[in-house]
């Protein structure tokens, strides 16, 4: 019986842990994806090299690194390794990487 308790309790708390992380996801609507490419297109940055630094979304960028501003997008965004990164301002987390 205490067996199928702790297995339980073990399998409860992995499905919390998967729904807490499903929630941190970020989803860009396809017209603000558009409005980000076209304004990236148009005002073009140099890009930057991270080394250290894994561009995948969750991983975030250090203070050093300025982001810029997409208008009437409360996204930010700077290119690195010629890759257009799209970041959360408040916590600096990558969430979306447009090759």
């Amino acid at each position: 019986m205490k067996m199928h308790i702790t297995s339980a309790a073990a399998g409860f708390l992995l499905l919390a842990g998967i729904g807490a992380a499903a929630a941190e996801d970020v989803v860009i609507a396809p017209e603000q994806e558009t409005v980000i490419k076209e304004y990236v297109h148009k005002q073009p940055l140099a890009s930057v090299k991270l080394p250290g630094v894994q561009l995948s979304i969750g991983s975030t960028l250090p203070d050093t690194v300025e982001l810029h501003e997409v208008p009437n997008v409360k996204y930010r965004y700077v290119v690195v390794d010629n890759r257009t990164v799209i970041v959360d301002p408040g916590t600096r987390k990558i969430i979306k990487v447009i090759e």
